[in-house]
């Protein structure tokens, strides 16, 4: 799972992927959020409990910025599987980014009486806006809200405040939203849209600006580690497209599959040559001229059975 984050943050860290994001799934693909309007935020928050400090992170998290001006924080959340207490979560970190407003902004009656203008006081107050980004092919069957969470008596429930959270079930969405999208995180929604769908993938032409988190991530999300070995491969600043990269996938599965049947062929042959000729494994080996190095494996097998 935290290899898996891992690859999910860094290609979500790219201004233009998180940008992108936010674009496509909160405005329908307008270009509200910039990518040069956007600054790294701490992801990591502090809070106590049991007379402990603890530490709570966030997946990715950028502040909007227009002229200085903090317009929003963006957080995001990754999930492969549906989580109950997600609107938990989520409110622990939305809140924790409310406390930090509180903290470093000095109070307006404070900069008052110290003889400020207003107007250079304190900042304005700024919302905080979590996305829950869900990758699953089944939709999601958890809570959805902090109400949904909890064990409320029917007279409290007047009196707690509900909390809902920004679900959006990526492999879930129609084509026309993935068209949406402008960064290499369309070439990552529709993998997961054409999995769920078909159960296979074919791969667009469009080219990737960041090729190796893409392929690290469909690492991880397939278990395929085929795509992440073709950065290791010579050659692989050729490879833009996903086509590409399936292209050397391929390749490299039939030469696996061509390996294998050769050494299972000469498996077949030893075991053969022992029960015709009546001799031993290192004798029949010697007959095949199968070096002594790839000798191990053989009778590895042998001894396995």
């Amino acid at each position: 799972m935290a290899e898996k984050d891992a690859a999910e943050k860094t290609l979500e860290a790219y201004n233009d992927v998180f940008a992108d994001i936010v674009n496509g799934l909160l405005f329908h693909g307008e270009r509200v959020v910039k990518e040069e309007e956007l600054e790294d935020e701490t992801p990591r928050s502090i809070y106590k409990a049991d007379g402990k400090l603890h530490e709570q992170e966030r997946d990715t998290a950028k502040y909007w910025k227009d002229c200085n001006v903090q317009i929003a924080l963006y957080g995001f959340e990754n999930q492969t599987k549906s989580d109950a207490d997600m609107a938990l979560r989520v409110i622990s970190y939305d809140g924790a980014a409310y406390r930090r407003q509180l903290l470093r902004n000095v109070p307006r009656e404070a900069g008052r009486e110290n003889g400020c203008r207003e107007e250079d006081s304190a900042p304005g107050r700024y919302p905080v806006v979590t996305l829950v980004l869900y990758f699953g092919e089944k939709h999601w069957n958890k809570p959805l809200s902090l109400k949904e969470c909890l064990d409320i008596p029917d007279r409290l429930q007047p009196f707690v405040s509900d909390y809902r959270i920004n679900l959006f079930e990526i492999a879930w969405l129609e084509e026309e939203q993935v068209e949406l999208f402008t960064s290499d995180f369309k070439i990552v929604a529709d993998y997961f849209v054409q999995m769920r769908k078909n159960k296979e993938y074919r791969p667009s032409e469009e080219a990737m600006r960041h090729v190796d988190e893409v392929l690290k991530l469909m690492t991880v999300l397939t278990g395929d580690s085929r795509f992440e070995e073709v950065l290791n491969e010579p050659g692989k600043g050729d490879v833009k497209k996903m086509c590409e990269v399936l292209d050397r996938v391929e390749a490299r599965g039939k030469a696996i599959g061509e390996k294998s049947g050769r050494e299972s062929g000469l498996y077949d042959a030893i075991c053969s040559l022992m029960r015709t000729v009546r001799c031993t494994a290192d004798q029949a080996m010697d007959m095949l001229e199968i070096p002594a190095a790839d000798r191990g494996k053989y009778l590895s097998r042998m001894n396995a059975k």
